[in-house]
């Protein structure tokens, strides 16, 4: 893996010997640790053939002082840290701006980071390396694109309440979830809506089986001889319910099925013959919304 400086060779450098290891420093928050954090870790490691890595996690209350609340905790940031093979060393609470004493301390030979310019909260100066690269101590790392931590959580937060009906069907309670009563009810009743189309589907394939289309889209019964379009087919009203034009008879079909799925529910047949079928049909699933979110919360069956 490529690795390029920031400056010219240091003097320092001819002291790296093989019983000598160059002393490399790494710094950062390393929350929700990935795989863009180990490829700049292996990156440091890889700078001398003999390399010791050590590596500074800041601790939480300056974190969330400077930076913003994290996802894990400081204890949970070290040790994930600890099990990344490029650390031989993980330093806790690693100040938020280097200083001469702190590389003195743990007899630091280059600090290794990306070359972007990380603006200093604390008001020290103006890029917290600003010192390190004075001094000719900075060996610059390349960012792995396409990933980071920002990129994660703004991942989880665009599908935030899949991950929170998933977490709901797993055991988890709307307080272990900080989820207020009326959201918990509300994802409850999309997820038994989200189960009920999944089984709505499979009976529509079912009922698919017994019907099929023309090439002009009419619909005839299974097994009876091929129609010329426009003749009218018979039907067996009593067993699915058809009613209508062909078309809405489609539609009539389906909601056979979806009623047989929660006989708790009754809703009448609408019908199709005064408006699209599309139309009709998305006016009956709203009504079937409306009665279940009414059963989930108050355990009522209700016919309409």
């Amino acid at each position: 893996m490529e690795v390029r400086e920031a400056c010219s060779s240091h003097p320092d450098e001819a002291k790296f010997t093989k019983d000598r290891p160059a002393r490399i420093y790494a710094d950062g928050i390393y929350d929700l640790f990935h795989f863009g954090h180990a490829r700049s870790l292996e990156q440091a490691k890889k700078l001398y053939p003999n390399t010791y890595l050590l590596v500074g996690c800041c601790n939480d209350e300056i974190t969330h002082k400077y930076k913003g609340k994290t996802v894990m905790m400081e204890s949970e940031r070290y040790e994930s840290l600890r099990h990344c093979k490029w650390v031989d060393e993980v330093i806790p609470d690693a100040p938020w701006v280097i200083t001469k004493e702190f590389l003195d301390k743990h007899n630091i030979d280059f600090v290794a980071h990306d070359s972007l310019p990380y603006a200093d909260a604390s008001g020290t100066a103006k890029d917290v390396y600003e010192f390190v690269k004075a001094m000719g101590k900075f060996k610059e790392t390349k960012r792995t694109e396409g990933v980071s931590t920002s990129d994660l959580i703004m991942r989880m937060l665009k599908d935030y309440n899949e991950y929170v009906m998933r977490n709901l069907d797993r055991g988890y309670s709307r307080k272990d979830l900080n989820v207020s009563y009326v959201k918990e009810k509300r994802l409850r009743v999309n997820m038994g809506l989200k189960k009920l189309r999944e089984k709505a589907k499979e009976q529509q394939e079912k009922v698919g089986e017994k019907l099929y289309f023309t090439h002009k889209g009419v619909i005839q019964p299974r097994g009876n001889a091929p129609r010329k379009y426009g003749q009218q087919p018979q039907y067996d009203t009593q067993r699915y319910g058809y009613q209508g034009n062909p078309d809405s008879q489609v539609a009539n079909a389906i909601i056979y099925a979806f009623q047989n799925l929660n006989s708790d529910v009754k809703i009448n047949m609408p019908d199709f013959d005064e408006k699209s079928v599309a139309g009709g049909f998305i006016d009956w699933l709203n009504r079937v919304d409306e009665m279940l979110a009414f059963k989930k919360c108050t355990g009522q069956s209700v016919t309409r």
